[in-house]
């Protein structure tokens, strides 16, 4: 009795984390004007690449950068999943060497940024 509560525990923790997602503290942030502002979009590179310093959203976003990458962006919400896919549209087709820069940082392998590169070079972000 004892082991299937304690499983019952660990299954519902693990539901638990899966169900959480990041911060959506920042969803409202206008993404357009950032990637419009190339002062403002080198800053946040720099925040991320760990070349500058960083605003608080900025943090948010370089804490997250890994593990967004690796799991498909499971835990973003509905506004962190476009406006992600806009910023790598926009990277990809705008600014290959701070996308490729990104790319060497956080995926040096290339395992995960290839499927980003395919889907989105298309997209005129």
């Amino acid at each position: 009795m004892k082991l299937l509560l304690i499983a019952v525990l660990i299954t519902l923790a693990s539901l638990h984390t899966l169900a959480q997602t990041y911060n959506d503290k920042y969803d409202g942030m206008n993404i357009d004007q950032a990637l419009a502002n190339k002062r403002l979009l080198k800053a946040y590179i720099n925040c991320v690449l760990d070349a500058g310093k960083c605003t608080p959203e900025g943090k948010e976003l370089k804490g997250n950068i890994s593990d967004a990458l690796q799991s498909g962006c499971v835990k973003c919400t509905g506004p962190q999943r476009a406006g992600i896919r806009k910023v790598i549209a926009h990277l990809i087709n705008h600014e290959e060497r701070y996308w490729n820069q990104l790319v060497d940082k956080y995926d040096p392998k290339r395992l995960y940024s290839h499927k980003y590169e395919n889907e989105l070079k298309a997209i005129k972000g």
